[in-house]
């Protein structure tokens, strides 16, 4: 086994012990076993622990937004965006990604060193919804109402969230989404507005308390 292949190996153990024991279970001794190598090559290779989860959750983040980036330039409306985010969800969830990211997250709240790395993971999925974002409501009157940088964070954060809702309440996550449904459609009914009713609803929206 050369230098690159165990390297890998134990990116790919750090990332499946998460899965399996939680962040308060993963140990250079579990990642070492679940990887099949020497807990010393833990250290040998990335110095810490803490390092080898910081570019094993950055890794695997790149793997799976890698994808999705195509696949979220060809969206052309908030609702089709909304339909992504449902599968990706589904498709997260079926691999346990999601729940690395929680996991990740729970750890964080303690250890600012995790915190970094999480956060520069979350920021690979934040950065392509809030650019998509920007893109579908720039001819919306709600433009200049919307918050894009703070809802793409919004839409990161609840997608994670409803991973940990949908394991005690799979009826409540179901309706949360339809709720995020029913928000595209009403966004979908002022886009068709006519530009006289344009023109009112936004100097409806300047008149309003901030």
């Amino acid at each position: 086994m050369d230098m690159a292949d165990t390297r890998q190996r134990l990116i790919d153990g750090a990332i499946q012990t998460i899965r399996q024991h939680g962040i308060t279970g993963t140990s250079a001794r579990t990642i070492a076993n679940t990887a099949g190598v020497n807990q010393a090559l833990v250290f040998y290779h990335f110095g810490s622990v803490h390092e080898l989860l910081e570019v094993a959750c950055l890794a695997a983040t790149e793997a799976r937004v890698a994808p999705f980036l195509a696949r979220v330039d060809a969206v052309t409306s908030l609702r089709q965006l909304l339909d992504l985010g449902r599968q990706l969800h589904a498709e997260e969830r079926s691999l346990g990604n999601v729940m690395v990211l929680a996991q990740m997250l729970a750890g964080s709240q303690a250890d600012p060193k995790l915190a970094k790395a999480t956060s520069a993971a979350l920021h690979l999925w934040i950065g392509p919804i809030e650019q998509a974002l920007n893109r579908l409501l720039a001819d919306s009157p709600l433009a200049t109402l919307v918050d894009t940088a703070g809802l793409a964070r919004a839409v990161c954060a609840g997608f994670i969230g409803l991973e940990l809702f949908e394991g005690v309440d799979p009826t409540g996550a179901h309706a949360a989404l339809d709720a995020l449904d029913r928000l595209a459609s009403l966004v979908e009914v002022i886009d068709d507005l006519g530009p006289v009713a344009r023109r009112a609803l936004r100097g409806k929206l300047r008149k309003s308390p901030a």
